[in-house]
C-alpha cells in the first residue's frame, strides 16, 4: 500500500537544503512510527510535484535514505520503508512515585544565591524586544560562518575535528588570540598563558574554583552579573558586595581581607559604567597593597564605538596578579559558548587541569571553525558592521528616551549595547515588564543583578542589540506610557 502523497509537507521554517529537509521529513516519519516497514513511498515525480521541488532533489534524498538503510528500492515498484529501518521506541512513562530520599538534606545547598534572570525563548516574536545578548540575524555573517564550518570539516582538518586534545586546545585558535585579539587590549601572552573555555561563564567558574575556598574572601560589584554571584555561592567562599558608582568599582571600598576581586571595568554589568584610567591604576595599587588577585571580565569591549576602549587591566598589570576573561560568545553569537582565560602560567596550568577533569576541552570543530572565521578577517568585518549599527541604534534610543522623559541610571562611555534605566519611586519593574509584555514590548527587570537580601525593583535594562532602529521610538513611547499608567 502506498502512503498518500498529501501526508508529506515541509515545515515552513525548516533549516538546511531542500534535499536535507526532505530526507529529515521521511526519516522522522519512520522514527515516529507514522511510516512502517514495507510501506511504499510516493514516487519521486509525485512527491516532487506535491512539494514544489525538482524531481532530482527528491531522488537525491531517497538515494541518501537508501544508503542509510531507511529505504529500499524494488525495481519498477518504487521505494519502500526498509525492513532494517530503525524501530521507533515504545515508551510509556510509569506513574511518578514519591522519593524516599530527602534531597534537601543530601544536596545540602542551593546553586543560586539570588533571582535567576528569565530569558524568554520567544523574544523574537515580540515587535519591541529590548532584550540583551541575543543575536540579530540581520547582522550575523551566516555565509562565511558556514564556509568556515565546512572548511573545518575537510580532510585537511580531520585531526583537529576528531582528535582528543585532552587538556590542550586548537593551536590555531590560541595563536590567533595571542597575536591578534589580546594585543588589541594591550596584552602580551604566551600560549601557555591562554586557556580556551566554554564562554566567559565557564572561565569565571574555573577561576573561582582555583582561587577560592571556604576560608577566602571575594569582593564583587553590586549590582553584578547574576551567574558570577551564583558561582561564588557554590564555592562557599566569603562574598563581599561593594556598591558601584558612575565609574564602576571604587577601590577604596574594597575590604583589606579580600583575596580575589571580580570586576567588569570595560562596561560594568549591568550599569555599563566604564572605569577611568586613574581608577584602574588605583585598583591595581589596592590589590598590590592587600596582596589580592583581580579577575577582570572584559565584558563588551568589542562594542566600543563612541571612543577607543581603555586598555585592559591585564595590560597595566606588572605583578602578574590580573586574570583576564574574554569571550567570543557575546560578539559572535551566544550559542557558540567559546571564551578564554589569560593569566600567569602557574594559574593557567591549574585551570587547565581542572577543565580537563570536568570536560577535557571545548569541541575541536567549534575551535577550528572559530579560528578560520577570525583569521580570514570575517570577525573584524562583523564587529565593524555591528558597531556601526549599534551606534545608530544607540543615538535613536537616547533621543527617544529623552523625548519621553525616561530616566537613564547608567550608560557606557565608549558604547555598549544597552542602557541601565530607573523608574520613579513606587513602581516595581517586574510589574512593569508584565504590563509591557501585553503591549508587545520586552524589557529586562533589574532585580536579578542584586543579592536576594538587597532586592532592587527600581531598575531595568534596555538593550538595542536585537531591535531595528525604526521600531525603537514606538517601543520606548510604550514604556513611558505604561510607566505613567502604573
Amino acid at each position: 500500500m502506498a502512503i498518500p502523497v498529501d501526508t508529506f509537507f515541509l515545515a515552513p521554517h525548516s533549516q538546511g537544503t531542500l534535499q536535507a529537509q526532505i530526507q529529515e521529513m521521511i526519516a522522522e516519519a519512520i522514527l515516529s512510527g507514522r511510516l512502517r516497514k514495507g510501506e511504499r513511498l510516493p514516487s519521486t515525480r509525485k512527491l516532487a510535484t506535491h512539494l514544489g521541488v525538482s524531481r532530482i532533489t527528491v531522488t537525491l534524498a531517497y538515494t541518501e535514505l537508501l544508503s542509510n538503510d531507511y529505504l529500499t528500492s524494488q525495481g519498477r515498484s518504487g521505494y519502500f520503508v526498509s525492513q532494517n529501518a530503525p524501530v521507533p521506541p515504545v515508551y510509556t512513562p510509569t506513574p511518578r512515585g514519591e522519593d524516599l530520599v530527602d534531597w534537601n538534606r543530601i544536596t545540602g545547598r542551593r546553586f543560586t544565591e539570588g533571582d535567576t534572570p528569565e530569558k524568554p525563548h520567544d523574544w523574537a516574536s515580540f515587535r519591541y524586544p529590548f532584550i540583551y545578548g541575543q543575536t540579530d540575524p540581520t547582522l550575523f555573517d551566516h555565509a562565511n560562518w558556514r564556509l568556515c564550518a565546512l572548511r573545518a570539516l575537510g580532510q585537511k582538518d580531520f585531526t583537529a575535528l576528531t582528535t582528543d586534545y585532552y587538556d590542550r586546545d586548537d593551536p590555531r585558535l590560541v595563536e590567533f588570540i595571542a597575536r591578534n585579539t589580546l594585543p588589541r587590549r594591550g596584552i602580551k601572552a604566551h600560549p601557555d598563558e591562554i586557556l580556551i573555555t566554554l564562554g566567559a561563564q565557564n572561565a569565571l567558574w574555573l577561576a573561582t574554583q582555583v582561587l577560592l575556598t571556604q576560608r577566602r574572601t571575594a569582593t564583587i560589584e553590586n549590582p553584578c552579573y547574576p551567574a558570577l554571584r551564583d558561582i561564588l555561592t557554590q564555592s562557599r567562599c566569603h562574598v563581599v558586595p561593594v556598591d558601584v558608582d558612575r565609574d564602576g568599582l571604587p577601590p577604596g571600598a574594597i575590604p583589606d581581607q579580600t583575596d580575589v576581586i571580580f570586576t567588569t571595568p570595560s562596561h560594568q554589568c549591568p550599569t555599563s559604567a566604564t572605569m577611568p584610567m586613574a581608577r584602574r591604576q588605583e585598583l591595581l595599587q589596592k590589590a598590590r597593597e592587600i596582596d589580592a588577585v583581580i579577575v577582570e571580565d572584559d565584558y563588551e569591549f568589542e562594542m566600543s564605538f563612541l571612543n577607543t576602549p581603555s586598555p585592559a587591566l591585564k595590560s597595566l598589570d606588572g605583578d602578574g596578579r590580573v586574570i583576564h576573561v574574554g569571550s567570543f560568545s557575546k560578539s559572535l553569537f551566544p550559542g557558540l559558548r567559546l571564551g578564554y582565560l589569560v593569566g600567569s602560567a602557574p594559574f593557567i596550568r591549574e585551570a587547565r587541569a581542572l577543565r580537563a577533569s570536568v570536560l577535557r576541552h571545548p569541541p575541536g570543530h567549534i575551535q577550528r571553525t572559530t579560528a578560520y572565521f577570525l583569521s580570514l578577517g570575517h570577525y573584524n568585518a562583523l564587529i565593524r558592521r555591528i558597531r556601526n549599527v549599534l551606534r545608530d541604534r544607540r543615538a535613536v534610543m537616547q533621543e527617544a528616551i529623552e523625548a519621553n522623559g525616561l530616566t537613564i541610571a547608567g550608560k557606557g562611555v565608549h558604547g555598549g549595547s544597552s542602557f541601565w534605566m530607573q523608574v520613579p519611586d513606587g513602581i516595581d519593574t517586574d510589574n512593569l515588564a508584565k504590563a509591557l509584555a501585553e503591549k508587545d514590548v520586552l524589557i529586562e527587570p533589574g532585580h536579578s543583578f542584586f543579592r536576594r537580601d538587597q532586592r532592587e525593583t527600581r531598575f531595568y535594562r534596555l538593550a538595542y542589540s536585537s531591535i531595528p532602529s525604526e521600531r525603537i521610538p514606538e517601543g520606548v513611547a510604550r514604556i513611558a506610557e505604561t510607566i505613567a499608567e502604573l
